[in-house]
């Protein structure tokens, strides 16, 4: 366990000093082709934007709806409702996520969701778009309410998040994040970190994404999420394996998983991801070269031509 108990601990420092500042935000969401309609909920937050086929979309941990304003914009008015949802204390007052477990109620709320808004009301199963955590989400609505959920992409995201470190269960890795929750719920509050400043971008160092600004953006939305809830949030993450659930998930399933040379040679992501997701049926899996986890920054047009392809839009 000690490359386990070494990356663990690299995920933790990198999350306890993550700090904001509105890099895409207000570029992008002034490209966005109406006003939202807003939906509160206990655990989460949604802007609907359109009409048409719904899609969800699902930020991950520590992140922001801001995330998906670029891929809403590049999709433009094309016949889909968007609902972007936020994770109460990702950016935003903690709300009822600030005690207790976060990702099972978000689910179950999640859910209630689709349930009344879409497939009450008469409309097809949605499709999820997830990252991360976001991707999790998806993989859980797919397996436990699989009438919620007509496909599903997930963004660099694993049903088990131990197999990154070589670990064959839940309790494998269960004191090292518990030992991580309560790192990040002792992280001192730091200012933003003014990303636009090319010196100031290149010194941020993390693991999330391979560009200057990428990560300096990822720093500064983590670093407005409240710490009690990312803590919570990550160790519900690392706790929860839905490897065993994989074979009842009958909606379609396309995966895009990151690769970059720096981090792991092709073989390795290959195995490590696709290997993961075995007894899926109806599986795509898509590796995008050249990119850390955040493969929307990183690589935003193949990201978008992906996105496009699975709610299947014609190329721009």
């Amino acid at each position: 366990m000690k490359n386990a108990n070494l990356l663990l601990s690299c995920l933790a420092l990198t999350i306890a000093t993550m700090v904001e500042t509105p890099l895409i935000t207000s570029a992008a969401k002034a490209t966005m082709p109406v006003s939202p309609q807003m939906r509160d909920g206990k655990r989460f937050t949604v802007e609907v934007y359109g009409e048409g086929q719904d899609v969800i979309f699902i930020p991950g941990l520590s992140s922001p709806r801001d995330i998906w304003y670029p891929s809403l914009s590049a999709i433009g008015a094309a016949g889909y409702r968007r609902h972007v949802i936020q994770i109460r204390g990702f950016g935003d007052a903690p709300g009822a996520n600030a005690e207790g477990p976060v990702l099972d109620p978000f689910i179950a709320e999640l859910a209630d969701y689709i349930d009344d808004e879409i497939i009450g009301k008469g409309r097809p199963a949605p499709a999820i778009v997830g990252h991360s955590l976001g991707g999790l989400s998806a993989l859980m609505i797919a397996a436990r309410h699989p009438k919620l959920a007509g496909k599903i992409m997930i963004v660099d995201a694993l049903p088990f998040i131990g197999t990154i470190f070589g670990a064959k269960d839940i309790e494998a890795v269960r004191a090292q994040a518990m030992q991580m929750a309560a790192m990040i719920r002792k992280s001192p509050a730091k200012p933003p970190l003014d990303c636009n400043d090319p010196a100031v971008a290149e010194a941020v160092q993390s693991i999330w994404s391979n560009s200057a600004k990428g990560r300096c953006l990822v720093e500064n939305w983590s670093r407005k999420s409240d710490p009690n809830v990312t803590a919570q949030a990550m160790l519900d993450d690392t706790l929860t394996d839905m490897r065993p659930e994989l074979s009842k998930i009958t909606a379609p399933v396309t995966l895009l998983y990151a690769q970059d040379d720096r981090a792991f040679p092709e073989a390795m992501a290959r195995s490590l991801f696709e290997g993961a997701y075995k007894g899926t049926t109806n599986f795509n899996p898509v590796m995008v070269k050249g990119s850390y986890h955040f493969i929307m920054l990183d690589q935003p047009e193949k990201f978008t031509a992906e996105l496009r392809a699975f709610l299947e839009l014609k190329p721009n």
